[in-house]
């Protein structure tokens, strides 16, 4: 893998206009977001539309199909992704990439933003790892949600502790400038591509995105204690 710096390539599907921000239009919205079930299958539409475009960087292959009635050849993807998220928002997410790489390897990571005791100070910790062999493959971590960027660099340094993926795709909804100048800053010796939905410009100080989604976890899934 290459040791020299370079400009992380960023893929924003909002400047184009499509169905895909309807989707991201009703995600963002806080009276659609009280049902829980549109709000997850929003999150699943998402996935599967950012999955398709991602899957066109992709390498293919000729292969011939035999149908009913003759023989067809057709451009096939030459590998499938590993496909990573961290758990519990990025469960839909993951779900909507994974019905488009149905036979894609799954990795999941447990994160989370522990503040002290007088909320004032945070830092991230990740304390799980569920992983199949990433050597030489590509990676796909997608989360909902991209704030500060720490649980991205994290997640991605602790995924490679020992093992080099090939190509890393960073897919999430919503993420904030700060954020993505920060992943851009400290993955840029990766053969990193960024996508996402939608960029927010602030970022409040207990690494809140604004106007942002709100806590994608507790909307998919309820509020935790």
């Amino acid at each position: 893998m290459a040791n020299t710096n370079t400009m992380i390539k960023i893929n924003n599907l909002e400047k184009n206009d499509s169905v895909f921000n309807q989707y991201m239009a009703e995600l963002r919205d806080a009276v659609i977001q009280q049902d829980r079930m549109r709000f997850r299958r929003n999150l699943e539409r998402i996935g599967q539309i950012m999955a398709y475009e991602i899957s066109k960087s992709f390498e293919y292959d000729d292969e011939e199909v035999t149908t009913p009635l003759g023989i067809k050849q057709i451009r096939t993807m030459h590998e499938q992704p590993v496909i990573a998220t961290i758990l519990r928002a990025g469960l839909p997410f993951h779900n909507g990439m994974l019905s488009m790489f149905d036979q894609a390897d799954s990795a999941f990571i447990a994160a989370y933003r522990k503040y002290d005791k007088n909320e004032e100070d945070s830092e991230i910790r990740v304390e799980y790892f569920s992983s199949p062999d990433i050597e030489d493959r590509i990676l796909i971590l997608c989360d909902p949600l991209l704030a500060t960027g720490e649980s991205i660099v994290k997640t991605l340094n602790g995924l490679m502790e020992d093992m080099t993926p090939k190509e890393i795709h960073i897919a999430v909804a919503v993420a904030s400038q700060d954020g993505l100048d920060y992943v851009q800053r400290t993955m840029s010796r990766l053969p990193v591509t960024i996508w996402v939905g939608s960029v927010d410009e602030e970022l409040t100080a207990r690494a809140y995105v604004v106007p942002g989604i709100g806590d994608v976890g507790d909307l998919a899934y309820g509020e935790k204690r």
